[in-house]
């Protein structure tokens, strides 16, 4: 059953990652800087070392979305998490999935990780089968934080 749950979660993160590179091989020239400003601190602190506070605070609230919407097997509130509308289909799907895998708990790994208009929310998932730790890549669009894809 947590194979299925596995699979799932694999899915989401893998159609995230790649929406995720997406973005960072079409972004405009100055968002490939960010990534590596956090080594030269010095030179760019104010520019894009620190997320602002409302991000932070933002993403924070949007990972323990997702992690309630696992643990509660709830397809319809994750997918409200997402960046673009889901399909009745898809979300039918990721209920059979959770359903399948049978009773979890999901919890933040740690704090998530903002880096500009992206983050990742690592989520510690346990089941019957097994654990897993999967890191979902989040997305600032239009001012709203969201899971890609």
């Amino acid at each position: 059953m947590n194979r299925v749950l596995a699979a799932g979660l694999v899915l989401l993160g893998v159609a995230g990652a790649g929406v995720v590179l997406g973005l960072l091989l079409v972004a405009p020239s100055g968002s490939p800087s960010a990534p590596p400003s956090p080594a030269p601190a010095t030179t760019r602190a104010s520019a894009s070392a620190a997320p602002s506070a409302v991000d932070t605070a933002a993403v924070t609230v949007l990972a323990r979305a997702i992690v309630d919407a696992i643990t509660a097997h709830d397809s319809a509130a994750f997918g409200k998490l997402t960046c673009r509308p889901q399909t009745a289909e898809a979300l039918a799907r990721l209920q059979r999935m959770w359903d399948a895998a049978g009773p979890v708990t999901a919890a933040l790994k740690e704090p998530p990780e903002v880096r500009g208009e992206s983050a990742t929310a690592k989520v510690h998932v346990q089941g019957a089968g097994g654990t897993k730790d999967t890191p979902f890549p989040l997305h600032k669009e239009s001012g709203r934080w969201c899971v890609p894809g």
